[in-house]
């Protein structure tokens, strides 16, 4: 498999870990738009979210309880964060295994959808 998360999650590329456990791994962004910008991502490979059958679902909330905790160790709960998961060409999404971006440390501005 060419995927670039699939060969962090094997070791094969490095990366800066900020959490790691059997179902996900995160990691800082290398090109981060926050002082925290961390990627949450399972090992299990999934293109994207409409990838997941719903017997396997529970990883989403999986993810979200790991987001919880990196937020509270980190210290960034207090002040708030913003949780980002795009999905497929449309949505934004540049490399398709599932993802969630983490973005905390500063006041970040309000997202404004284009009507286009």
């Amino acid at each position: 498999m060419n995927c670039i998360f699939c060969k962090i999650i094997e070791g094969e590329i490095p990366s800066q870990k900020v959490y790691e456990d059997e179902k996900v791994i995160a990691f800082n962004d290398i090109n981060p738009v926050a002082p925290y910008h961390i990627l949450v991502v399972p090992k299990k490979h999934y293109e994207s979210i409409i990838d997941i059958n719903e017997n396997e679902m529970e990883i989403v909330s999986h993810i979200h309880n790991v987001i919880n905790k990196i937020a509270s160790e980190k210290g960034f709960d207090k002040d708030g964060f913003r949780i980002i998961n795009n999905c497929g060409n449309d949505g934004g999404q540049e490399v398709k295994h599932l993802h969630y971006h983490v973005l905390a440390g500063k006041k970040l501005p309000l997202y404004e959808a284009e009507n286009k």
